[in-house]
């Protein structure tokens, strides 16, 4: 791809995060009709990253309680095609590493790069409850986890289609998620090719405590 073209941001979200808990950390508050963030948890970074001059878009995924990963990761394809857009930079959070992951194996050629934030990195035919597993830890006593469809559904993908597209990993270093982290940083420094590993000294969810620093990582490959 043409490096010098401009990239487009689309934010994907982890499990569908309370206004409680978002109030509870940042200090702009957020209030909705159902309690509930969605993509309203992008709100201080979508702003900073338009400043930039990239077209930004931060969904709210279906209901969890409703939906599949597979039905998350097409209506992100939908968004992508519906929009004709290029060079797009994937962030997911948490949970969101599962979709990004998803959508770039499936339309690798419109995919620029992916930044996943304290997030979720599968490998072929794992979940998510899988992955908690896999890093010592009982899906069902995770932090108030539900075994919600989007979770428990595996995600088959060729790795080989995202295998060149360039990765970044931000870990939040005070994270509640970290039996899932604890994975990823595993995986990715028992092979580092085509990863970017960055620490941050957050909690799970940055957007809420260091929007700012968590800015300069992610807009770091376009400088």
């Amino acid at each position: 791809m043409n490096t010098h073209k401009k990239s487009s941001y689309v934010l994907v979200h982890g499990g569908n995060m309370s206004t409680e808990t978002w109030n509870k950390l940042a200090e702009i508050k957020v209030c909705t009709p159902d309690g509930k963030m969605g993509g309203k948890v992008w709100n201080t970074i979508k702003p900073l990253i338009e400043e930039n001059d990239h077209l930004v878009f931060a969904p709210t995924l279906l209901d969890e309680h409703s939906s599949t990963l597979t039905e998350h990761i097409d209506q992100i394809k939908r968004l992508i095609l519906k929009n004709n857009l290029e060079y797009v930079v994937l962030v997911g959070h948490s949970y969101g590493g599962m979709i990004i992951t998803g959508v770039a194996a499936e339309m690798p050629d419109r995919i620029r790069s992916m930044v996943y934030i304290d997030a979720a990195v599968p490998d072929p035919g794992q979940s998510l409850f899988d992955i908690i597993a896999s890093g010592g830890c009982d899906p069902l006593s995770f932090n108030g986890l539900e075994p919600a469809a989007p979770y428990i559904e595996k995600l088959d993908f060729d790795a080989l289609k995202i295998k060149n597209i360039p990765k970044t990993y931000i870990l939040c270093t005070e994270s509640i998620f970290a039996d899932a982290t604890k994975v990823a940083t595993e995986k990715i420094a028992s092979n580092r090719e085509g990863w970017t590993y960055y620490e941050l000294k957050s909690s799970h969810i940055p957007m809420a405590t260091m929007p700012k620093q968590l800015l300069q990582l992610i807009l770091k490959p376009e400088s």
